[in-house]
């Protein structure tokens, strides 16, 4: 069961301790950054970033000199406008609120098409992936990073321990990516330490990836301090796989 987008839109509208309680979204915004700046872009770079957030890709690829005439998107218009703020009033850089699943952006063709952490929020990201490939000009590439099925495990484990059914959002496998034309899938695992579960959720939160899948029951008080217990009693570490996904559309041959 996916979570409903308006859902999504007020959590992420909310997240105002975003940046303080993100440290695994800007370690995979650099990767995902120096991946890009290591392909062979045009110098006039037409670059399109869906799901900004508060900025950490936008910024990193500006400190990887990945710049051009960029369209900078987001679901929510809050979000958008902290990236906005803090990337500075630099030109190259417009602004504008898109639902990068269901909208369609303006100034296309792009040369670049870009997502950090944003694509597990779709109801259908394989299908938006290949609606978005569209959008490439010519030797465009597409390179995002979303969130694969072991993002959480510890989280979950605690609560199949008690034999407890989690509210997390059932996030697709590699696998299902791989089915796109020409698609390369890597995946990685990040390792986020917390002080114990409730400093845990404390993050999740701040960062507006607390709502639950739309089937789940809320866990009674007394549950939920016994799966917290049990996420402490194994180390208050979770994981966060991250499936970066790259297509890229052929050039055009001249005879």
């Amino acid at each position: 069961m996916r979570v409903p987008r308006d859902q999504i839109a007020r959590a992420f509208s909310g997240a105002h301790g975003y940046e303080a309680h993100a440290p695994i979204q800007r370690e995979v915004a650099r990767a995902l950054a120096t991946r890009i700046a290591a392909l062979d872009l045009p110098c006039d770079l037409r670059g399109l970033e869906i799901g900004c957030g508060t900025g950490f890709l936008t910024r990193e690829l500006q400190a990887a000199h990945v710049t051009g005439d960029w369209l900078v998107t987001d679901l929510s218009p809050d979000m958008l406008a902290r990236c906005r703020a803090a990337l500075g009033e630099r030109s190259g850089h417009r602004f504008a609120p898109l639902d990068g699943e269901t909208g369609t952006p303006e100034g296309g063709p792009f040369d670049l098409l870009c997502s950090s952490l944003a694509l597990q929020w779709f109801t259908d990201a394989p299908a938006a992936l290949a609606r978005m490939a569209g959008w490439l000009a010519p030797g465009g590439h597409l390179v995002v990073t979303t969130l694969g099925p072991a993002t959480f495990a510890e989280w979950r484990a605690a609560h199949e321990a008690l034999g407890l059914t989690p509210g997390t959002p059932a996030f697709l496998p590699p696998e299902a990516y791989t089915q796109l034309p020409g698609a390369d899938v890597t995946v990685t695992h990040h390792v986020q330490r917390s002080a114990d579960a409730r400093a845990f959720l404390r993050s999740v939160k701040a960062i507006g990836a607390g709502t639950a899948h739309a089937a789940h029951t809320p866990l009674t008080p007394t549950q939920l301090r016994e799966v917290m217990a049990q996420f402490d009693i194994n180390g208050s570490t979770a994981t966060y796989e991250v499936v970066t996904i790259h297509l890229t559309r052929p050039s055009i041959r001249t005879r």
